[in-house]
This record gives structure tokens, sequence and C-alpha cells, in this order.
């Protein structure tokens, strides 16, 4: 009897409380986590002063993974507005195809993609599952551009990678572990094209890259 008068209790405060509200305006959402930037880079054909267009010549990047960081803030209960950080990323810079033996690691070069995104959560704030999409702009500074000591001794120097501005699309999901904790994974695309130059024994040295790297994050948040 005791047992099924104290079920009946927990059963009956359960359904009075108040359902707890994944988001609702004026929210503030921290996240931090894991973040993937793999390029899926293509490029033109590299140029130099010396050979023109070089066939089959193309430029590489690879993948790095460092903590990333999300800031948003609710508009409304299905709107927010939300900022990408992370620490610098940071890359090896790859050349293909050249002749004279040059194939191989060029250099390596840091960036930051800070990118600022309207997010759109399609269910029911009640839902402790809270599926989004978003749309946004952004901007990728590259520095620190070095190059490795064997291409400086080839008569490579000044390598620099410009500035970029481009679109960003995502698609993410949050659950709320309490009213406050959430776990959260999400994967973006980024447009994201740069143009490299270099100066060496063949004059200087260009190439346009479309890097367009897909984004991974996982990680917890939390709502303030």
């Amino acid at each position: 009897m005791r047992k099924t008068l104290l079920t009946a209790s927990l059963l009956a405060a359960a359904i009075a409380a108040p359902a707890a509200q994944a988001f609702e305006a004026g929210d503030i959402i921290v996240r931090a986590g894991a973040i993937t930037v793999d390029p899926r880079e293509s490029s033109s054909k590299i140029f130099t002063e010396a050979t023109n267009d070089l066939p089959g010549t193309n430029a590489t990047l690879d993948s790095d993974t460092q903590l990333g960081l999300n800031f948003a803030y609710m508009i409304t209960d299905k709107v927010g507005i939300e900022l990408l950080a992370a620490t610098p990323f940071s890359h090896s810079v790859g050349i293909k195809g050249m002749p004279l033996n040059l194939d191989g690691k060029l250099g390596d070069i840091k960036h930051l993609p800070p990118t600022v995104s309207a997010v759109f959560y399609p269910l029911d704030s009640k839902s402790a599952f809270q599926p989004y999409v978003g749309l946004g702009i952004n901007y990728t500074t590259f520095f620190n551009e070095k190059l490795t000591d064997q291409r400086k001794a080839q008569g490579f120097s000044n390598l620099n990678l410009d500035d970029s501005w481009g679109l960003a699309a995502q698609v993410g999901m949050d659950y709320m572990l309490t009213d406050n904790l959430m776990l959260n994974a999400q994967v973006r695309y980024i447009d994201i094209e740069t143009h490299a130059t270099a100066d060496s024994a063949f004059g200087k040295v260009k190439v346009d890259v479309d890097v367009d790297p897909m984004v991974y994050m996982v990680g917890l948040g939390y709502k303030f």
C-alpha cells in the first residue's frame, strides 16, 4: 500500500510539475568541444613567372582539430544568433605535380574562421531533443605562414595566403541533459577561398585554392 501511494504521489508530482523549456527568448548558450576543420580543397594549376600554369599541378591542405567555442543568444524561442570561434587551426600546405622533384610539403599556416550565423529551432521548446539549422557569414584570416627549411634551401620565400569572406551553412542538435546542461553536435560547410603566393627561383609562384571545408564539432553546452 505504501509503495502504491508513493508511486501515485510521484506520478502526480511529475504531471503537476511544469515541463522544462529548452530555449526561450533572452537565453545565452555557451558550448565548447572538439572541432575539426576538414578541407575539401580544389585548386587552380600552380603558376610561376618562368613557366606560367604548370599542367597537372595543384595545392593541398590537411585537416586539424582544435578547441571549438559557440556563443548564442536567443532572439525568440526558436531563432538565435550564434558566433563560432576556436583556437587557431594549423595546416600543412603541400604542392603536387611539380617538376624537378619539388612535390611535397611547402610549409605550415594557421587560420581562424569566426562565423556568425542565424539559427532556427523547429521543434517545440519543451522537447529535450532540439535539432537546428543555420546560415551565416564566415571570415577566415590566415597568418603565421612558414616555409619548411627544405623549401627555404630550394629558394622559396614569402609564403602568403589572402584572407577570405564566404557563406556558411550548418545543421546541428542539442540534447538537454538537465534544464541547463546539453549535449551538442554540429556539422558545417564553409565557403573559403584564398589566393596563395610565394617567391621562388622560378619567380613569383601563385595558386588559387577553394578550401571549402566540412567542419565537425561535438561538445557540451550550458544555458544561462
